[in-house]
């Protein structure tokens, strides 16, 4: 029997969102207060980009983590492994990899910047002197390319669906069943009534593209930061409009359930779930999927600071706000009012078949079913879009910086080069994408190689470079002295979590994935092929790294 919010979940939700809402204005009321530092306004050596303002730097690097994960990914892993239970390897995950993880990229960024590197090659090689460490670093532009190459599609989606939400286009189709049909066509994995040409989805991709090309051309403070300035307030808005709607939904006439239930079903806690290996694995993973960790993009982003600008404090106010947009709004959309209209039985077998299910076939049907649905309906993409697009760009963004900093290219060429090859790339994707091709990438590039290359920046910056060494860099021109426990926890606790989370993702799914079990034989030569992309992307990275160490030993010679 369905059941609302129980005592323990009542405690799960008010420990939840009131530690994120206290840290959160402790955090942006400790930016506010903060004193401008003395050289504010000072180009950086070099002459690089940097960051307009502070708030726009906070904004742009909470839009880089807020993504399509926040909004879809959290609510379905939240719910699926035991619900307000769910908050306590969550937390953890946060406490011992996400915060400090978010420190060290923060530190390692700005400490690569000041001497010219805006990319992972260059930052690992200070780190450590060894002509290994900038091929370890060539990850950190392979893995974010390779995710934004097919993350752009699916970004294209959200934009799509607006429209479609808008104008009505959906509306007469009352079953997920119909739904799906509408989805795959537009996707061009099917060709149906809907849809019958590739038309639509060609249009709203190229349209995606454009905009993040437009934004990345214009540079750091005059693009990147105009679009975090101007989409996450829009974005941020847009979400409590939507979570007061439905929390205020109560039982709908058409529904088979309140919304009460559904916010039981995601926040009362099932602590015999805490057992379970998988759940803590889970947590952690979502982790770095909310945070953008593991990638290079916070590297690259906290590049374009100043050497005495602020890592600790904004690092901190980054996760928070991250953390704002993920458990309380993203808690709060999707998952309750699924369980409002479709009951519990049935939201659980949507959260099975995926996160994209849930936000793009289930959430259209209940669009049609309330008042000014299309209004909400056109918002809720255009969150999801706006979510996407921050994040988008800050993965194009390493290999931009590399282009720029490493062979001294103007970023105009640099921004076309790198279109140039992604437009070729994501061809591949949209061309084979009902063959597994996008999933495929997703797993090697955007779960898998994550986990990898974190663990490689935590082991290089705490045990190569140094934690005395790091923790000092860390703190100058710190506004917020981070507690002296974190020592132990960058030196022992944050690798230990990270190789038992490597190894255990690596015997649980790697090996499996690796031989393609459960995967129909007609679609192995696509998936084979997604590997070889992935692959030719990471060697590519590695000849370029290469050649521009070489460069720079020829300028010195000529000297």
């Amino acid at each position: 029997m369905n059941q609302g919010l129980s005592t323990w979940g009542w405690i799960s939700l008010a420990v939840a969102w009131g530690a994120i809402l206290g840290l959160t204005i402790y955090c942006f009321s400790r930016v506010l207060l903060a004193k401008k530092k003395k050289d504010a306004g000072l180009p950086e050596k070099g002459g690089r980009a940097h960051w307009g303002s502070r708030i726009g730097l906070i904004l742009a690097m909470a839009g880089n983590a807020i993504g399509l994960g926040n909004f879809l990914r959290f609510p379905v892993k939240a719910a699926a492994n035991g619900g307000g239970a769910f908050m306590i390897p969550y937390f953890c995950a946060l406490l011992f990899l996400g915060i400090p993880l978010m420190w060290v990229e923060w530190t390692m960024g700005r400490h690569g910047g000041v001497h010219g590197h805006g990319s992972t090659p260059g930052m690992f090689s200070l780190l450590w002197k060894n002509p290994v460490a900038k091929y370890l670093g060539a990850l950190g532009i392979a893995l974010p390319f390779t995710i934004v190459v097919y993350y752009n599609f699916i970004e294209s989606w959200t934009l799509g669906f607006a429209w479609f939400s808008g104008t009505g286009k959906y509306f007469g189709l009352t079953t997920r069943d119909a739904m799906g049909h509408f989805l795959r066509g537009f996707q061009g994995a099917e060709q149906n009534a809907f849809f019958s040409s590739w038309l639509p989805i060609i249009l709203f991709f190229a349209l995606t593209l454009a905009i993040n090309y437009y934004f990345l051309r214009k540079g750091i403070a005059k693009g990147i930061e105009v679009l975090a300035k101007i989409g996450m307030p829009v974005l941020f808005v847009f979400g409590i409009v939507l979570a007061v709607r439905v929390l205020t939904l109560g039982h709908p006439a058409s529904g088979v359930a309140s919304v009460n239930e559904g916010m039981g079903f995601m926040w009362n806690p099932d602590f015999s779930q805490l057992g379970h290996a998988t759940v803590w694995l889970v947590a952690a993973g979502q982790i770095f999927f909310t945070l953008s960790l593991g990638q290079g993009i916070i590297n690259t982003y906290a590049s374009y600071l100043r050497e005495k600008d602020d890592v600790t404090l904004n690092g901190l106010s980054t996760s928070m706000t991250n953390e704002f947009a993920e458990v309380i709004l993203g808690g709060t959309i999707a998952i309750p009012v699924a369980v409002a209209f479709f009951g519990v039985v049935e939201t659980k077998l949507i959260a099975q078949e995926g996160a994209f299910n849930l936000g793009f076939q289930s959430l259209p049907v209940i669009f049609q079913r309330i008042p000014l649905g299309q209004i909400f309906g056109a918002m809720w993409f255009f969150l999801l879009f706006i979510a996407g697009i921050t994040s988008s760009v800050a993965m194009t963004s390493p290999a931009i910086a590399f282009l720029e900093d490493e062979f001294k290219w103007k970023r105009s060429k640099a921004v076309n080069a790198v279109f140039a090859v992604l437009a070729a790339c994501a061809v591949l994707v949209v061309a084979f994408f009902r063959f597994g091709f996008l999933d495929e990438l997703d797993f090697w590039a955007g779960t898998f190689g994550l986990v990898v290359f974190a663990t490689i920046e935590i082991i290089l910056f705490s045990w190569v470079f140094g934690v005395k060494k790091g923790w000092e860099d860390m703190h100058q021109g710190a506004d917020l002295k981070v507690p002296g426990v974190f020592k132990f926890v960058l030196r022992y606790v944050t690798p230990v979590y990270m190789l038992i989370v490597l190894g255990a993702w690596t015997y649980q799914e790697a090996i499996a994935k690796f031989l393609m079990k459960g995967e129909e034989k007609f679609r192995h030569p696509y998936l084979w092929g997604a590997r070889a992309m992935f692959v030719g992307l990471i060697l590519v990275t590695v000849l370029m790294v290469f050649l521009a160490w070489r460069r720079r030993k020829g300028e010195k010679e000529t000297v």
